[in-house]
């Protein structure tokens, strides 16, 4: 099985972040890379940053001054691939997760902080293998299908994770 390093770092101060959270960021990781059958040892970078600061690079690199929950940075395109000199590693690129996003949209969707991170990370590892979801219908469906069989395998199925009506205030 390929290596995988995870570099995993906290930028914000708004939401503490739970017990276990780096280790199922890199579960994430290691779960997209297995499923797509990426056979080279990689590193992959990760920050949680607050609302001010996604919405910086949001303007800053896809020309839309709006917060968003997730950025993804590919250094890979296509079969090029960008390699550490040092290690030998694939260097696939950085995922910026919008913490207070992330604690927003769980509470909106009615399911536990952990498993609306583990979506994040799925998502933006897809988006870093090349995936697309804003090319077509149909890529937005291969990419959301991608996303529900990787989170299922982590045990976050869909009909698991949210709460239940006898679970609600």
């Amino acid at each position: 099985m390929a290596k995988l390093k995870v570099y995993i770092k906290d930028s914000q101060h708004e939401v503490k972040i739970p017990v276990g959270i780096r280790l199922l960021i890199r579960r994430c990781c290691q779960a997209v890379l297995t499923t797509e059958n990426f056979g080279h040892d990689t590193e992959v970078s990760v920050s949680f940053v607050n609302n001010a600061e996604i919405r910086k690079l949001n303007a800053q690199y896809r020309n839309k001054d709006a917060e968003t929950d997730v950025l993804s940075f590919p250094l890979c395109e296509g079969d090029h691939l960008e390699y550490n000199t040092a290690t030998g590693f694939v260097l696939l690129g950085d995922i910026v997760i919008s913490m207070e996003m992330a604690v927003k949209q769980a509470k909106m969707y009615g399911h536990v902080l952990e498993r609306e991170v583990a979506f994040l990370t799925v998502h933006s590892m897809l988006h870093l293998l090349g995936y697309d979801h804003e090319t077509s219908p149909l890529e937005q469906r291969k990419m959301r299908e991608k996303e529900e069989s990787v989170l299922e395998k982590l045990g976050f199925a869909r009909d698991t994770s949210f709460i239940t009506p006898d679970t609600q205030e």
